[in-house]
């Protein structure tokens, strides 16, 4: 794909320069627009319907998934305790 060469403000001599500069960036804009919008409602399409298996696994993995992040968090919260003490029980002296 070859770089267009964009002209600077300088190199425009004529109000017909801008205004055909300003249509050809419009028609880009709108083209542009119209492929994000098709791309956008693909990104959203509801999935096709899928096996047992296929359910099944997926079912499985993202357990595997929450467990390990519930492991991860509560190994974090142990190593760092010492940060997250003003979240926790206070500790109070007491005299007797």
């Amino acid at each position: 794909m070859q770089q267009e060469k964009f002209p600077t403000p300088s190199s425009y001599t004529t109000l017909e320069d801008i205004r055909r500069r300003k249509d050809e960036l419009s028609d880009e804009i709108d083209r542009d627009t119209e492929k994000i919008g098709s791309m956008w409602s693909s990104l959203f399409t509801p999935k096709e319907n899928s096996t047992k298996g296929e359910y099944v696994a997926s079912l499985v993995s993202n357990t595997v998934t929450a467990i390990d992040a519930f492991l991860l968090i509560r190994k974090l919260m142990k190593s760092y305790s010492g940060l997250f003490n003003f979240f926790g029980k206070k500790k109070t002296s007491r005299r007797k």
